[in-house]
């Protein structure tokens, strides 16, 4: 007789095992994530076959740990397939969410000296600078190449450091990286120095010797994407299906109020005020207002009425496959970019979201707008940093070349 967890999804018989009580709440709790009706079933019929292996082996519900499923994986006759292991590790999440098995202890790890200083700088990073999780993750490995290359396997001794460690070590690894790396590498390489004479761990200015990666301030022209791109871009897209509907708000919220990739992710439900017409944008410096386009309020209203999830998270944006919630980073809009840039058949000067903060930037300029109303809107610290901007409106500068000596008059 069949065991109906739903009307669309039964079992061939009832289930057995400890873990038998929290087949159908289980498949709830996977639909509540959003995992279709076939995910849904393979993940059922392991949670089942599972507690049934458990019952056999007399395994208790209060005894299951971690070590469990492969245990049980290896035991099946059958050959394991992909997502066998994801479906097990998420029933273990369930039953955790539901206080029937305990949560999993970490099993004792002692770090190594470097891995410990690592860390310690990491939760300083966190909680007393509060810096973005990107940065943070930008920062780590650098910090622990530079205390690997200094002290190895041995104990770590920050007193022992000295300008001629700093700059072999920078000498050696910013050969082989781009402009970018190489000046997150120094740019790391000083916060670690200066946290540790914060900490009072050396004594000597040792950020100061960090060298300088070569670079001509305001060399580049930042790559822009052109209006007439944006426009196409924004027309290829299918507004008709839900991912769509998601692609062109986000898409059209870069355009028009220059967001970085991060900040159009993490947009809560909360931030956007429609009686004001306004919305708040967690960026790199604290949170900032923003006057909220109508074309942007018009797409996100649509997207929120016609193609979002029914789902608790307070995140605008949602991914379309399961388990459904916000994105966790912005390399998830990254792809959306690159693929609606294909797909438009569109070669843009970059295959980033950057480019459409830069686009923005440009059009601002050309209009008229001041450096100090573009980095306001960019949310930019520093006016340093809006200055790249003035080089991109050429024509404007060319008004400002003085005559080449000689020149016909």
């Amino acid at each position: 007789m069949k065991y109906f967890i739903k009307d669309d999804l039964a079992l061939s018989r009832t289930p057995e095992g400890p873990v038998a009580s929290y087949i159908v709440p289980f498949a709830e709790w996977l639909g509540d994530r959003g995992y279709g009706l076939v995910s849904m079933r393979n993940q059922v019929l392991m949670a089942a076959g599972f507690s049934k292996w458990l019952g056999h082996k007399g395994i208790e519900l209060s005894d299951i740990s971690g070590g469990h499923p492969g245990r049980y994986l290896l035991d099946r006759a059958q050959r394991p397939k992909l997502g066998d292991t994801a479906a097990l590790r998420h029933l273990l999440a369930f039953l955790r969410s539901q206080n029937a098995i305990a949560e999993e202890i970490e099993a004792d790890h002692n770090p190594s000296p470097v891995e410990q200083h690592v860390l310690a700088y990491e939760r300083y990073l966190r909680d007393a600078r509060a810096l973005a999780r990107e940065t943070i993750i930008n920062y780590r490995p650098v910090v622990r190449d530079f205390l690997n290359y200094r002290f190895g396997d041995g104990e770590v001794l920050l007193a022992q450091l000295r300008a001629d460690d700093v700059t072999k070590f920078v000498q050696q690894k910013v050969s082989r990286l781009n402009l970018r790396r190489a000046k997150i590498t120094t740019t790391a390489l000083r916060s670690f120095l200066s946290y540790a004479r914060f900490r009072g761990d050396v004594k000597l200015d040792l950020a100061a010797a960090v060298p300088i990666v070569a670079n001509w301030s305001l060399s580049s022209i930042p790559r822009a994407i052109g209006r007439d791109e944006v426009s196409q871009l924004l027309a290829s897209i299918d507004r008709q299906t839900a991912i769509g509907c998601r692609d062109y708000a986000m898409i059209l919220a870069l355009a028009r109020l220059g967001l970085r990739s991060s900040e159009v992710v993490t947009l809560e439900l909360d931030d956007i005020d429609w009686a004001t017409g306004q919305i708040r944008v967690r960026g790199k410096n604290g949170r900032n207002e923003l006057p909220l386009p109508a074309d942007v309020g018009e797409a996100i209203a649509d997207y929120l009425q016609k193609a979002r999830p029914r789902n608790a998270s307070r995140r605008v944006f949602l991914r379309d496959k399961a388990p459904i919630r916000g994105f966790v980073g912005p390399s998830g809009l990254g792809s959306i970019i690159r693929r609606s840039l294909r797909r438009a058949g569109i070669d843009s000067p970059t295959k980033g979201t950057h480019q459409f903060r830069h686009g923005l930037a440009s059009e601002m300029l050309r209009g008229g707008a001041s450096l100090g109303e573009i980095g306001e809107v960019l949310g930019h610290r520093h006016v340093q940093t809006t200055a790249i901007y003035a080089k991109v409106d050429l024509d404007a500068l060319r008004t400002l070349a003085l005559p080449w000596p000689g020149e016909a008059q």
